[in-house]
């Protein structure tokens, strides 16, 4: 039952949504000039906040998490040079009791792969998704400064950016400064079905742009390798994606699907007036969060495996920023807000989300409670988004 209420509200917020009158002139003109404001009082609530701190997350502590096509080619160099360090330590994973689940974790960054595996019917698509991607890739920040010498914050990708064909933008142009090309194009082939868990079944995704290994650029088949997956779509890898299956990175553009990342779906985003109806509309088959993924496809079509691609860190900073924008427009009538139960989807049936809620990191990172995850300038975090 609480997952056909979940279902039955989310076609009546998506139906309001698109009852909106439509705007006059440019609406994504006018939907940027909204997103620009959002984030100005966003700004403004972290710097009056913590103007008068002198413990904690204080303004001098702030780390800023800025828009991939902002950075200098050195700065981009330095976050890429930071994903190779990554990928060539021996993980943890191998020495720990998740061994023999997940034979195919080897490196640290296969540490962060296998994590979001092991909790992702737990993460998704619930009450825990928002706060446990939160923690989620402030502990790989944190990894990428403390073990490969970065110095940076982690950068995000703003989807609104060439969103009518990502394959031209800072992000994807293949360039040695970017996050790496599409992959290269294959002609004829059937749709990628992926596997969407027991209550909605597998489903065929269209074929995009791209299809086969990333062509250019930093993450080509001679400079970064994946280990785990597919587990999310078929074909599966060994053990059903939990064995050590090596392979490039793959990615097929979808340029319809990235037409949901345009600014006036991210402005509808930020205008939510609760929790509820903004985690329905930030999931929904054409939300946000979806499309990003979707949008790449390869292995960002792989629930569990997805972090495989670099791409990902940078598109869950979005998703976060949008959240703690959003946040921001009422800091004390949303920041404790929670919604939704423990299970993606309530499958199977689960109790009902707390600020008392525990998540678990794996190798990765300690367990923590929902409550620990609110504020982006509380408990463990300090950061903001440029």
């Amino acid at each position: 039952m609480k997952l056909l209420s979940t279902l039955t509200s989310l076609l009546a917020v998506m139906t309001l949504v698109i009852a909106l009158p439509p705007s006059t002139g440019n609406p994504e003109a006018a939907a940027r000039k909204e997103i620009k404001d959002y984030k100005k009082k966003y700004t403004k609530y972290v710097h009056d906040t913590l103007k008068m701190r002198k413990t904690g997350c204080t303004k001098k502590k702030l780390l800023v998490r800025k828009e991939w096509s902002t950075l200098s080619k050195v700065e981009r160099r330095n976050y890429i040079n930071a994903i190779y360090c990554l990928a060539s330590k021996p993980g943890l994973t191998p020495s720990s009791p998740y061994a023999s689940y997940l034979p195919g974790a080897r490196t640290r960054y296969d540490d962060f792969v296998a994590a979001h595996h092991l909790q992702s019917d737990y993460i998704h698509n619930d009450g825990l998704f928002l706060g446990f991607h939160r923690y989620y890739v402030h502990l790989y920040e944190q990894a990428l400064r403390q073990e490969c010498g970065y110095r940076a914050a982690q950068p995000y990708w703003d989807w609104t950016i060439g969103w009518e064909d990502p394959r031209q933008t800072a992000v994807f142009d293949g360039s040695p400064w970017s996050m790496g090309s599409n992959g290269v194009f294959i002609p004829v082939r059937p749709p990628t079905i992926v596997n969407f868990g027991a209550e909605i079944g597998d489903q065929p995704v269209a074929v995009g742009t791209g299809g086969g290994c990333v062509e250019k650029g930093p993450f080509t088949a001679d400079k970064y390798q994946i280990h785990l997956g597919p587990t999310g779509y078929e074909p599966h890898g060994p053990l059903d994606g939990r064995g050590y299956n090596p392979r490039c990175l793959n990615r097929d553009i979808t340029l319809e699907v990235a037409q949901n990342l345009r600014p006036s779906n991210v402005a509808g985003l930020l205008g939510q007036g609760n929790l509820f109806n903004f985690s329905l509309v930030l999931d929904a088959p054409a939300g946000v969060h979806v499309a990003g993924h979707f949008s790449v496809a390869g292995m960002q079509l792989d629930i569990f495996n997805g972090p495989s691609d670099p791409i990902f860190w940078l598109h869950h900073a979005m998703t976060d920023l949008v959240w703690t924008v959003w946040q921001a427009q009422d800091a004390k009538g949303r920041l404790e807000q929670v919604w939704g139960t423990v299970t993606a989807f309530d499958f199977p049936p689960s109790e009902n989300a707390t600020l008392d809620s525990p998540l678990n990191f794996t190798t990765i990172g300690p367990p923590k409670r929902l409550s620990d995850m609110i504020s982006s300038i509380d408990g463990p975090f300090c950061y903001i988004y440029e």
